[in-house]
């Protein structure tokens, strides 16, 4: 099925040479400038067997490039993690913090201060690529308030975006700026398959003369689950993992974690389970589009010159410590997602455990294209050195994971017991999110410790610190009977990488050789203890 004809629209005039000279054309040792294919799933977990439906993608770029174990994202949520794709920017620095116009998602402000230095923008005005997206873009993108469907960010030759959140059917694209209405026939509306037929008609007529960039951002396995036909009778015998966290009271954790309740009620349970099995189903067509997708740049014999790099926004949890389904947390499950990538250079069958951020895609594919990174303001750090094996690379043992909680200072009239400010309610009044909880963390991967620590912005300011090492589950808050000088030492650490902006976000961490701590630094002049100030007022 083709949705376009040979009428398809061809980009702009190219950037003149001096903008081309922008980058360089000698990079990483290859003849020419690489393509770069971006694909990027909605609330994929990495913790909880996420990527077993995937067999296809596993074996075209995982098993033919690198799997990162350790690939986190700075913040549980779609708009915020999305914009620091895009950015290379922690949340304080690019300032979305929330799915709502209003905390920055898509909005005026993003449009007129992030969108010009996106790494896709540098891509087409600094490099000559010719940039094509599809899907999913922001969760407020297409809103009157932000522009409509009009609206085409800066730098992107090709635009097909999603109205605001993930959907399947029943959905409006803009189409290079025009709105495309969808209705419900399998064939011609099902979103995954028309991101892939709209990805491959991109190859069939794209420009010759130019590398490319694709962003491909489907709606799996985000709700509302929707399954192709062919696959929404798959996994009938799979259950939501029964893992050591699963369904039990989160002891000596936030107050939000602890009103759950424990044991889950079985409809909880059984509607948990529901939606374990059908987000696996959605996979499926996404299975189906990576293997369309490689096998296209193969005939077309691109494929050896294509780097391409599969992740997810975020993670997601079902059943952890009652919570039923969501992410918004700052544990594992919520905050770690997969992360793929295979492209010249890169030796097949490889893992790596380096300590690795979606802040770090932006920074990875400006290099490959040859842009010298200290033009841009990015917080992260290029992986081509991981990718492409160097030895004795120095690397982070660190990075930032911060959230700004939603929800309004009142009682939730279904659930009066709560207390005020929760969201995200279910029908037995356990809630997901909550205005206080507003929490950053330093997640710590080093050769001798695998640690998080966490801060509350609240009246406690709560503490919660895992060793992931002993607690790879992470029951067991060890925030009261760890070192008092390591716990010191985190504490700043966190107030510094709260602070941070584009190098001074890479600076050692407390497990870097090169960290430096004087404890007077954490005092004020007044003598109380320095703690970090989380933003009320993101614009």
């Amino acid at each position: 099925m083709r949705l376009v004809s040979a009428a398809w629209p061809r980009p702009g005039s190219s950037p003149s040479l001096l903008l081309l000279l922008s980058c360089s054309l000698g990079l990483v040792g290859a003849a020419r400038r690489p393509n770069v294919l971006l694909l990027l799933t909605d609330d994929q977990d990495a913790e909880l067997g996420g990527m077993t439906p995937l067999k296809k993608t596993k074996a075209l770029i995982g098993e033919k490039g690198m799997t990162f174990s350790s690939a986190y994202v700075p913040s549980a949520l779609c708009c915020p993690s999305r914009a620091s794709i895009l950015t290379g920017k922690y949340p304080h620095n690019h300032h979305v913090v929330n799915n709502t116009l209003e905390g920055n998602c898509s909005s005026r402000s993003w449009q007129k201060i992030q969108e010009p230095n996106t790494f896709p923008a540098i891509l087409r005005s600094m490099c000559g690529y010719q940039t094509f997206f599809a899907g999913k873009y922001l969760n407020e993108y297409g809103a009157p308030d932000a522009g409509g469907l009009e609206h085409i960010p800066l730098g992107w030759s090709y635009w097909y975006a999603l109205e605001k959140n993930s959907k399947y059917y029943n959905y409006t694209l803009s189409v290079n700026g025009k709105a495309r209405k969808h209705g419900e026939n399998y064939s011609v509306d099902y979103l995954t398959d028309v991101l892939a037929n709209l990805s491959l008609d991109f190859l069939d007529y794209k420009s010759n003369s130019e590398p490319f960039f694709m962003m491909i951002s489907t709606p799996a396995p985000h709700s509302p689950w929707t399954a192709a036909p062919q696959y929404q009778k798959a996994f009938q015998d799979v259950f939501a993992p029964r893992n050591k966290n699963f369904n039990i009271h989160g002891t000596n954790k936030h107050w939000l974690i602890r009103q759950a309740k424990t044991p889950m009620t079985n409809s909880s349970i059984q509607f948990l389970d529901d939606a374990f099995r059908r987000r696996w189903q959605t996979l499926l067509s996404v299975d189906d589009l990576v293997e369309k997708l490689v096998k296209r740049l193969d005939v077309t014999g691109e494929l050896d010159n294509t780097y391409i790099f599969y992740t997810s926004d975020n993670g997601y949890h079902t059943g952890q410590f009652s919570l039923p389904i969501d992410k918004r947390q700052l544990y594992e499950f919520d905050i770690k997602v997969p992360l793929l990538v295979r492209g010249p250079g890169i030796k097949a069958n490889q893992t790596s455990k380096m300590l690795v951020s979606n802040i770090d895609l932006g920074p990875t594919i400006l290099d490959l294209a040859g842009y010298d990174l200290n033009r841009t303001q990015m917080d992260g750090m290029s992986l081509l050195p991981i990718l492409k094996g160097a030895s004795n690379l120095t690397w982070r043992s660190d990075v930032l994971v911060e959230y700004q909680g939603e929800g309004r200072n009142v009682t939730d009239p279904t659930c009066p017991s709560l207390s005020p400010g929760v969201s995200q309610c279910f029908p037995d009044c356990v809630c997901e999110d909550a205005y206080n909880n507003t929490y950053a963390c330093v997640r710590t991967l080093s050769p001798l410790w695998n640690l998080q620590y966490c801060e509350f912005d609240d009246q406690e300011v709560f503490v919660e610190v895992y060793n992931i090492t002993a607690d790879p589950d992470q029951i067991t808050n060890i925030a009261k009977s760890i070192d008092p000088e390591l716990l010191g030492k985190m504490n700043y650490r966190l107030m510094m990488l709260q602070s941070c902006s584009g190098p001074t976000c890479r600076t050692p961490g407390v497990f870097d050789p090169g960290y430096k701590f004087d404890l007077r630094l954490m005092f004020s002049h007044h003598g109380s203890i320095r703690t970090r100030r989380f933003s009320k007022h993101p614009l």
